[in-house]
This record gives structure tokens, sequence and C-alpha cells, in this order.
């Protein structure tokens, strides 16, 4: 019974953090600029933007060395990638070779603390590239000051309230499931050992009664 309560509570606060916790923010290049390329034939580089574990992401507009490309935000190969709490991604930006391998202008580890409170991300390394990335910011109300925390809106509050409810009736259901047929393997077990009791003393008796 401790076991499962403690189950239960488990359960429950992995809930709470899912419905509480910190949503996905996306990571959208805002400007790129590359000093050199790393393609021998003289071709126009072909850039890409690639985190660990993730689809290559291909930065069509970026065409020449020396010069400045700046990002909407909203073009169609965007977002970048996304960054959860506090993780951090091993991320990159690469060059397409068609012979050898890709070209590296850099590698490094992307984290949300590398952005400041406007959400933005300076990213220079020299004699490569500098770029600017944007983390999406929750967008404060127009109509209240900007140092008043801002309430979440009541529609998402109703909807986790009731995601939370739901979910933990079902745990409390399953919970009282599992309770109740461990009860009855129990009783089925005492039930089981007083019939071979049972057994055994009416053996005891019916050799007795035979003088054995």
């Amino acid at each position: 019974m401790g076991a499962l309560r403690c189950w239960i509570a488990l359960c429950a606060l992995e809930i709470i953090s899912c419905c509480l916790g910190v949503s996905a923010q996306n990571v959208t290049l805002e400007s790129l600029a590359i000093f050199r390329t790393h393609e021998w034939l003289g071709h126009k580089p072909s850039l890409y933007f690639k985190c660990r574990d993730e689809n290559k992401v291909d930065l069509p507009d970026v065409k020449e060395k020396d010069r400045i490309y700046k990002f909407a935000g909203h073009e169609s190969w965007q977002p970048l990638t996304s960054l959860v709490g506090v993780r951090c991604k091993r991320c990159g930006v690469y060059e397409k070779n068609e012979f050898l391998k890709d070209g590296v202008f850099d590698e490094w580890e992307l984290c949300p603390d590398d952005f400041d409170k406007s959400g933005r991300y300076f990213h220079f390394k020299k004699g490569e590239f500098n770029a600017t990335f944007l983390q999406s910011l929750d967008a404060p109300d127009s109509g209240s000051s900007n140092d008043e925390p801002q309430a979440p809106s009541s529609g998402h509050g109703r909807a986790a309230i009731t995601a939370l409810v739901a979910l933990f009736s079902f745990l409390m259901v399953a919970g009282l499931g599992i309770v109740g047929y461990t009860k009855w393997q129990q009783k089925k077990r005492e039930e089981q050992q007083a019939r071979f009791i049972k057994l055994f003393e009416e053996d005891d008796d019916f050799e007795r009664e035979l003088g054995l």
C-alpha cells in the first residue's frame, strides 16, 4: 500500500510538471554574415544549420560572403530549432560539399541562458561567420504595464486544470483497481491454503478411523 501511494504521488507530480512546466521556445535566425566559403570549386555556398540528432535546416538565401543577410523569422525554413527549459543543444552552421566532407563554420552548445533579455543571442567565429539568433518570447499584454506579471489566460488555465483533474482521477481509479486486485489475489491464496489444510486434516481423520 505504501509503495502504491508513492507511485500515485510521483505520477501526480509528473502530471503537474507537464501541465505547468516551461514550454518549448523556438529559435529563429535573425541575421547572418559569412566571411569565407568552404567550397573549393568556386560554386556558390550552400549553407545549413543543424543540431545533433535533428534534421538539417537549409539556408537557401545565403549565397555570398561579406554580406549581411537579415530574416523576418517567418521564412518557410524557420524556426531553426527549439529549446526546452535550461537544456542545451549541440548545434552548428555548415556548408555542403559535393565531393569532400561538409565544411564547418562552427559548432557550439546552444543554451537558453545565452539569450539576453530581448531574446537575442549573438554568435561570432573569427574568420568564419557572425550570426544573431532570436528566441521566441511570450508577447506582453498591450493593455497592462511591463512591470506587472502577466496572468495566464483563463482558457489555458481551465484546460490545464481539466486535464490535471482527469488524469489524477484516472490514476486514482487505476490505483484502486490495483488495490482491489491485490486484495483479491491475497484472499484467493488464503482460501487455497485453508483448502489444503482441510484436506490434510481429513486425511489424518481417515487414517485414524482405519487405525493406521
